[in-house]
Parts: C-alpha cells; structure tokens; sequence
C-alpha cells in the first residue's frame, strides 16, 4: 500500500482567549506563521461561565483552481496518480508537540470543514497572543468577518476522535469529505 502526503499550504490558530488581566478576550489575535498549532479550551478562569477556547484552521490542496506551485489532490487524481473513488482513503494527520504543559485527558476533538474562505496571517505569538491580523476569531480576512465568532464551518459534517491521555495524534478519516469536494466540482 502507497501512502502520498499532501501537505496544508495554510494554516492558522485563533482564539477568543482573555490576557492575562482577564479583562480583555484576543479575538484579533492572529498565529499564522506560528510553527505548530495549538487547541485549548479552559472553563471558568475569568468568570464562572467563562469559556476560553481556540480553533484551527487548516487548508489543504485539494482542488483549488488557483495555486500554480502546488498539486492538488484533484489534479493527481485526473493524472491517474491516485487511484479511483472508493480505491483510496483521505486521513487528516496532525502530530502532538512534546511539551512541558500539563494536557486533559479523555476529551474529543471535532473537526468541521470550513464553508467561508480566509486568509492565513503572519502571527506568530502562541504565548501571550499579541499578533494581530486576519483571519482571527472575528474575522476571515481583512475585508471578510466571520458570520459566526470562532468561524463559519459545516457543523452538519463533524469528524472526531477521543483521547485517552491527550498526547496522542491526531489521525481521522476524511475520505468522504475529499470525495464530496470531487463530486461538487
């Protein structure tokens, strides 16, 4: 079995976590040229019913019409590099940085594909959140605002997986989905 890695081209965290005061959330914060991605979300810090938390966004080259230095998933599968609907699976894998940082156990990750385009940003601040620039929790873009604080995302498709101890990677099958983007276009 042949297994082919197709990169995310874009990728971004955001977050509608408070500073350290507590007094103020940093939506506008921007992580896009961070070097790894984080996923948190903490209850009650600021307030009882606080909930702090982030998301990330991901994109991967799976037909855009518009990159000119990278094969989209599409394009191999045109060229018979992959093989045919119902011969190939599609996984989603992410990998867990070794950190100092204490991790929960036993949640669930949910995973949604995005419905509104947006672009990458150049933050790189994971600590205190102090790059600013779209996309961000509030916005897609610098012209384009999120319908939805957090992002516009399909919450009809949802791919998941639980940990156990929270250090695990991530690993989920996205086969349907690819294959959904091929029978629409």
């Amino acid at each position: 079995m042949a297994i082919k890695r197709y990169n995310a081209y874009a990728d971004n965290t955001i977050t509608n976590q408070y500073d350290h005061a507590l007094s103020r959330r940093k939506t506008g914060a921007n992580a896009g040229q961070a070097d790894s991605l984080e996923i948190f979300k903490i209850y009650g810090q600021a307030e009882a019913t606080s909930v702090e938390q982030s998301r990330v966004l991901l994109r991967f080259p799976v037909n855009e019409t518009t990159l000119t230095n990278i094969t989209t998933i599409k394009q191999d599968r045109t060229a018979g590099v992959l093989p045919a609907k119902d011969s190939v699976s599609f996984y989603l894998r992410l990998f867990n940085v070794r950190h100092a940082d204490t991790v929960p156990p036993n949640f669930k990750l949910v995973a949604h594909p995005l419905t509104k385009d947006w672009d990458e940003g150049y933050g790189i601040d994971l600590d205190e959140y102090s790059d600013n620039g779209q996309s961000n929790w509030l916005s897609a873009s610098t012209t384009t605002a999120w319908g939805t604080a957090g992002g516009d995302y399909n919450n009809a498709l949802a791919y998941e997986q639980t940990f156990d101890t929270g250090l695990e990677d991530l690993s989920i099958d996205f086969t349907a989905y690819v294959e959904f983007i091929f029978d629409e276009s």
